[in-house]
């Protein structure tokens, strides 16, 4: 049996702005916060795609989708997930697990958490129990703590289908 494991991190600023939705893996949550980016900025589904990208050797988000390419601008990172997805599926992998750590004072996202894998997992398309998700603070310390932000570490298992 042939296993890879990935890891990913991403940030981007937290932003107040009403025009532009908070999207953490795929949920848009409810309120005026948005994290700001040349993409949609969703933090849980960029740290998932590299930890993706690393598990199979592959360019980070970062090299696939610029932000200098004006053909990237607010796009959609499920898409991005799709990229992988269909990378992940050509070379013969599967998904065992993601388990992810959303890092930053606010928003709570406790009350979403569930909503939030479900969605992970539809994009995903596997059971939401292969889909970990929890948050953490930083005690108020650095830029996450002063709310300048939000970062996701992403770690994922493949296995190559037989």
């Amino acid at each position: 049996m042939e296993l890879r494991i990935g890891n990913g991190w991403d940030f981007h600023r937290l932003i107040e702005d009403l025009d532009r939705p908070l999207k953490l893996g795929g949920y848009t949550l409810p309120g005026p916060l948005a994290l700001a980016g040349h993409s949609d900025a969703d933090v849980l589904y960029h740290a998932l795609c590299d930890a993706l990208a690393g598990a199979m050797a592959l360019a980070d988000i970062g090299q696939v989708f610029a932000d200098t390419d004006e053909a990237n601008r607010d796009l959609d990172s499920a898409r991005i997930v799709e990229y992988y997805q269909s990378q992940m599926e050509a070379a013969g992998w599967q998904l065992m697990n993601a388990d992810l750590t959303l890092i930053g004072e606010r928003p709570k996202i406790s009350p979403h958490t569930a909503a939030i894998r479900a969605s992970i997992a539809a994009q995903l398309q596997v059971d939401p129990q292969r889909v970990g998700l929890k948050a953490t603070t930083t005690e108020k310390m650095g830029a996450l703590g002063r709310s300048e932000g939000l970062a996701c570490m992403a770690s994922v298992l493949l296995q190559r289908v037989p």
